[in-house]
């Protein structure tokens, strides 16, 4: 995709931070009318650059008291196993984020649980037995000091 105007850049940063916000007060926000702005958002909607529109959840609120990171380090690399273990970690709901990494360990694990015993029980049951797994290292949020949220938006 070419770099985006400024336009596009003050669109994108202006539905980051509230994508509730009616196309008039969008329009308003960047300075156009409601038609070419509607045009230039469903060409972001379309060219893949916005991927969807989610509501951001308090993990306090739903009863989340644990934020816990899982290092993981596998014990082979077969396109096999590691389709397996993408499969079912994608398919556990405590699991908030998971990327393969670079360096000493394969994958980190971004996981809630409501207390530390079920962090544990999570760790000792399920993640632990999930194919290749070979090592484990677990840290804990001790404060979330910037939540994953708004891109920068460049050109």
């Amino acid at each position: 995709m070419k770099p985006f105007d400024s336009i596009d850049q003050a669109i994108l940063l202006a539905l980051q931070r509230d994508a509730r916000q009616t196309m008039a007060e969008l329009a308003e926000q960047v300075s156009l009318s409601q038609s070419p702005c509607w045009r230039r958002v469903r060409h972001l909607e379309e060219s893949g650059v916005i991927q969807g529109y989610h509501a951001s959840l308090s993990r306090k609120h739903l009863g989340y008291g644990v934020t816990g990171f899982i290092h993981l380090q596998m014990q082979n690399h077969t396109p096999e196993v590691t389709a397996a273990f993408e499969r079912e970690v994608v398919a556990l709901p405590q699991v908030v984020s998971c990327h393969n990494l670079s360096g000493n360990y394969d994958f980190l694990i971004e996981a809630v649980e409501v207390d530390l015993e079920s962090f544990s029980a999570l760790v000792r049951n399920k993640i632990r037995c999930l194919p290749g797994v070979k090592e484990i290292a677990t840290s804990f949020s001790l404060k979330e000091v910037k939540a994953a949220g708004i891109l920068p938006v460049g050109g």
